[in-house]
């Protein structure tokens, strides 16, 4: 019989190539071949991870909340608390170590994925030596999944024709639905993806919302395994976009938590701490951190406010509270299914957020997210908020963020919030639950204050569901993990820590941990990024970091000082993200986004950072071409932006409307289009000083001429634009929400062929676009 060799499998054949590379084996010509599927072990248990954004350590109930989270507290009562669990500053950071194990700089995510300075720790993509954690189960017999929020993508690599190598399906889930956003509308998403591909909606039903919708879509990831497969154990990743700003929720759920909140951030922070010591997670004698009072970070006494600041506070923490309930319901969604399976109690299920509470609403609060990011040569009139009924905070109208007195309620007991290595930005809940395999003594109350630290969540599930990591990834030496498994502390109240050290950094801040001391930095001088003033604390006995050590102990400040220095070099923190000159934050490549673009009427929405580039700080033009137009043909000529900030051209009864939306404030100007009108133009002519004049001018015969004006608009800016351009139609988010409820979406007819973008010269200096860059790329985290 004549032996044949098969052809080698190329590595990137998913599903056959295993870490290791190429498969090739030996066969008879009469005998099949084809790979044996990888099988889990017998019983293993099924993973669900669900990570929430932006929720600060006391929000749920089992860390004190007064909010109603039934379901989570079923999965503390079953099983444990981690109330030593400590993340990275913000989120980008946090999510790609969460999923790799790596420390976050060594994993390529120093900052956010909304910028791009160039460097090993800050390339803002996952490298191809960095296994992650679906790729490992997958390997393993795993059916794996994604929902949520993403945020681990460029958003220069976000548009078709971009590499999708760090997009979730070619990081080892089998499907993904979501955002790659580091955040996004509650109601109406500004672009979702499915897999690979962008899910192309006009317009979203009118009872959407999209945790709900998110909910559904890992409901039926599971049945659809089950249905094909009674016995292949599956990985959940159900990232939530909750909580991140602008918090929007449905009237129902917020319904239940009117008027809760009348006697302030100051007493609910008070009786939340109160909780924690009588559940046991820190000793009765603890104290607590005061009020944030350094400025720029500082919280006001609650009684100190007048009765209109008051009742406009609490209405925001009404929303946040019922953002975070209906968290909740979407948790015992998929417990309830997990029941009906009967697979509840084989089933670790992980509940934590991926930083501390933020303080992004300011000092007062806002109904206009966006424009608490635009920082620069601001009007003495122009107020970052936007005067509305009050009853509309946390409907789709606004944009809203709580003051942040509700952020360091978030975050009790703890000081400061999100973005620094504080303990309030980097200690959070963190709840694990799997009743068959992990079972609590009767006298074992569920807490465990051993340290631990985000990339221990990789080694934990690996070391509890029994599956070993493979040591490469395609054809590649895998890096080596940062994280250790906190396994032996689970089983045995008494086991220590084997995670006895661990640097912070962001943004120029520092932290170092190492035995119970902790070093830290408040970074607040760019040009004093290499010379920190450090903070020491024993956080065994105040954890809320309330008593600076460094006085007493200058030993250990040097010596922990050496270890920051050490660990920084060798996780290749280095340059700090606050010494980064702005003229390499972006790479070259992306100058082609700046290139004018002819969109066809009908075109899928445009990607929004693709969009923005079109715009962002110049002049530009729009020539829009019409086919026979007659004052019948009406419609939305072209739309970039949603409720929070955008533009809109429309033409209804022969005339065309200019509408700009400032950040939730609107102004309009129209005119009439003369008979026989071939096209339209709108000019957009920027100033220094952040400002567009905008003129609208119709051809007909040749001949152009202005119908409408209006000047001295503030630019948009940051992340605004939200929603990308739009031809024929106002998609999805809608700029101009008297309009959408009075025509809809609006489609024009055949009368619209297209329209050309025409970007032309930046006019805002260098130095007033980073600060306003800076502002927005930390606020996407």
């Amino acid at each position: 019989m004549v032996e044949r060799t098969t052809p080698t499998i190329p590595a990137d054949a998913r599903g056959y190539e295993g870490f290791g590379g190429v498969i090739g084996r030996t066969t008879s010509q009469s005998e099949p071949w084809w790979p044996d599927e990888r099988r889990a072990p017998e019983g293993a248990p099924n993973i669900v991870v669900v990570l929430i954004d932006d929720m600060g350590y006391s929000d749920i109930g089992p860390f004190g909340a007064e909010i109603d989270t039934p379901n989570i507290d079923r999965l503390a009562r079953n099983g444990f608390r981690l109330s030593n669990y400590h993340t990275t500053p913000v989120c980008s950071p946090a999510r790609a170590a969460l999923l790799t194990g790596l420390n976050p700089h060594r994993a390529g995510y120093g900052s956010v994925a909304n910028s791009d300075p160039g460097f090993p720790g800050l390339r803002l993509e996952l490298a191809d030596d960095v296994l992650t954690l679906p790729e490992i189960l997958r390997e393993s017999g795993y059916a794996t999944y994604a929902v949520g929020k993403w945020h681990l993508v460029r958003d220069a690599n976000m548009g078709p024709g971009r590499t999708r190598e760090s997009w979730p399906v070619q990081r080892g889930f089998d499907s993904y639905y979501g955002s790659l956003e580091g955040l996004n509308s509650f109601f109406y998403p500004n672009q979702l993806i499915a897999d690979n591909s962008v899910v192309d909606v006009d317009e979203y039903p009118e009872d959407y919302y999209v945790t709900d919708d998110l909910t559904d879509r890992a409901i039926r990831q599971i049945k659809s395994l089950r249905a094909q497969d009674k016995t292949k154990p599956f990985f959940l990743y159900f990232a939530h976009i909750a909580m991140h700003g602008p918090h929007q929720v449905k009237d129902a759920d917020l319904a239940k938590y009117r008027d809760r909140y009348a006697e302030g951030w100051d007493v609910i922070r008070q009786r939340r701490f109160d909780r924690q010591k009588a559940d046991g997670l820190f000793d009765p004698d603890t104290p607590i951190a005061p009020r944030n009072t350094e400025p720029g970070y500082d919280a006001p006494p609650w009684d100190d406010l007048g009765p209109d600041e008051q009742r406009r506070y609490q209405r925001y923490q009404e929303v946040y509270a019922a953002m975070v309930d209906s968290v909740d319901q979407s948790v015992g969604r998929v417990m309830d299914t997990l029941t009906e399976l009967g697979e509840l109690d084989n089933t670790i299920i992980v509940f934590t957020s991926d930083n501390g509470g933020t303080a992004e609403g300011g000092p007062v609060g806002t109904r206009s997210y966006f424009s608490q990011f635009v920082h620069g040569p601001v009007p003495p009139d122009w107020e970052r908020d936007v005067p509305h009924d009050e009853e509309l905070i946390g409907s789709p109208e606004l944009g809203v963020h709580y003051p942040r007195g509700w952020g360091q309620a978030s975050n009790t007991p703890f000081r400061f919030y999100k973005g620094q290595t504080f303990a309030g930005g980097v200690r959070v809940p963190f709840v694990l639950s799997w009743p068959r395999g992990l079972r609590r003594a009767d006298d074992d109350n569920g807490v465990r204050r051993q340290f631990s630290y985000v990339t221990d969540v990789v080694p934990t599930l690996l070391d509890l569901a029994g599956v070993d990591t493979p040591d490469r990834r395609r054809g590649r030496v895998a890096q080596e993990r940062d994280g250790v498994s906190a396994a032996d502390f689970l089983r045995d109240r008494h086991a220590e820590s084997r995670h006895t050290e661990q640097y912070a950094e962001f943004g120029g801040h520092r932290g170092f941990y190492r035995d119970g001391w902790k070093l830290v930095s408040l970074h607040t001088d760019p040009s004093a990024v290499d010379n920190p003033v450090w903070q020491l604390f024993d956080v065994t006995v105040d954890p809320a970091e309330t008593r600076d050590l460094a006085a007493d102990h200058p030993e250990k400040v040097a010596e922990l000082a050496q270890a920051w220095d050490d660990a920084a070099w060798r996780n290749t923190v280095f340059p700090l993200f606050d010494s980064v000159p702005a003229q390499i934050r972006r790479r070259p490549d992306e100058e082609r986004l700046t290139d004018p673009v002819r969109i066809l009427a009908g075109t899928p929405t445009l990607e929004r950072y693709r969009s923005s580039r079109l715009i962002a700080y110049r002049d530009f033009e729009i020539d829009i071409e019409l086919v026979d137009w007659t004052a019948q043909d009406e419609g939305v000529v072209v739309a970039h932006g949603d409720q929070q900030g955008g533009y809109l051209l429309y033409v209804e009864s022969g005339s065309a409307h200019l509408v700009f939306n400032s950040y939730g404030r609107r102004r309009s100007a129209s005119g009439p289009i003369p008979p026989g009108a071939t096209g339209l133009v709108v000019r957009a002519v920027a100033t220094p000083n952040v400002r567009w004049d905008f003129t609208v001018e119709a051809v007909a015969d040749g001949q152009s001429s202005i119908i409408a004006k209006l000047d001295d608009q503030f630019q948009l800016v940051g992340m605004a634009p939200w929603t990308g351009i739009s031809v024929g139609l106002d998609a999805r988010g809608p700029v101009d929400s008297e309009l959408r409820r009075r025509r809809g979406v609006f489609a024009f007819g055949s009368a619209l062929r297209a329209v050309t973008y025409h970007p032309g010269t930046v006019r805002v200096p260098a130095d007033v676009r980073r600060q306003i860059d800076d502002a927005a790329e930390n606020s996407a985290d």
